[in-house]
């Protein structure tokens, strides 16, 4: 079945924006935002959200992106998110690697969409390393922020502070805004798995990390509560010669959103330098 689209309305800046719900077969269903220039020819950009992350909590970065880029962008929110399905739960072990190797290339083979880039923040950060290694050269470039490969200290203690202030400063309340009365199973299930002791011991990055063929920015901020430096220094030297490492001073878990013309700018320059210059995926 395909697509089911919805009517484009005009951003009022040159760019299109369609809503469409996409089947993805196994009763999976995922909600896409596509952003789209009138003769955009080059790579989709394609983003992949945190781990309680859906569209809306991009804020305006993909737009952003594509508006100083000149690409089409591709948001969606991954089963259990947002305005998609459900998703099984418990989540396995290998849910990183379901979503990057078998659910993310369903999507782009749905939308029949060729030549990507992925930038993805946190657990997006991650599925997107495990599409670059799955997608081969369909993927042209390769943007991570906050991405992590195993649970480190911070991480964990991360995630157990979450816990807390999930239930005692109003962020479940926030959160039901764009996930609603599901809001509880994914904050559990989120947290559930990556506290789990079978999990951490299950994470293999490796094999994935050294199949990437593209031109890859790893970025981290220095104040990141999620993750030690390590993260990406790890990812660059499984990678290898065309990864890029980047610390953002005075940055935290979203440099994104805490730093968004920072990390445009960076962007920018990679997929000029590094991308456009090297594979004239442009032309």
């Amino acid at each position: 079945m395909p697509p089911s689209p919805m009517p484009f309305r005009p951003s009022g800046d040159g760019m299109n924006v369609s809503d469409i719900s996409v089947p993805l077969g196994d009763g999976a269903r995922v909600q896409v935002q596509r952003l789209s220039h009138e003769n955009s020819s080059g790579p989709v950009l394609v983003f992949l959200h945190e781990s309680l992350g859906n569209i809306a909590l991009w804020k305006q970065f993909p737009r952003r992106l594509a508006e100083a880029t000149g690409l089409d962008a591709l948001v969606y929110e991954r089963q259990g998110y947002g305005a998609s399905s459900d998703e099984p739960l418990p989540r396995p072990y290998d849910y990183l690697e379901q979503e990057g190797a078998v659910w993310l290339p369903r999507l782009l083979d749905a939308l029949e969409i060729d030549k990507v880039i992925l930038v993805g923040h946190s657990d997006g950060g991650s599925i997107a390393l495990i599409a670059a290694a799955e997608l081969g050269t369909r993927v042209k470039g390769l943007i991570t922020m906050a991405a992590h490969t195993w649970a480190d200290h911070l991480t964990l203690a991360g995630i157990r502070d979450m816990g807390q202030r999930y239930r005692e400063e109003g962020i479940r309340e926030k959160l039901m805004r764009h996930h609603g009365e599901r809001t509880d199973s994914l904050f559990n299930a989120w947290q559930e798995v990556w506290l789990d002791e079978g999990f951490q011991q299950s994470l293999n990055f490796a094999p994935w990390l050294d199949a990437i063929q593209c031109p890859a920015m790893i970025i981290q901020g220095d104040d990141d509560e999620y993750g030690v430096p390590e993260q990406v220094t790890r990812i660059v030297e499984g990678i290898g010669s065309g990864a890029t490492p980047v610390f953002m001073p005075e940055t935290g878990h979203s440099p994104h959103l805490q730093q968004p013309d920072r990390v445009l700018s960076l962007i920018c320059d990679f997929l000029r330098i590094e991308i456009d210059q090297k594979s004239a995926i442009y032309g």
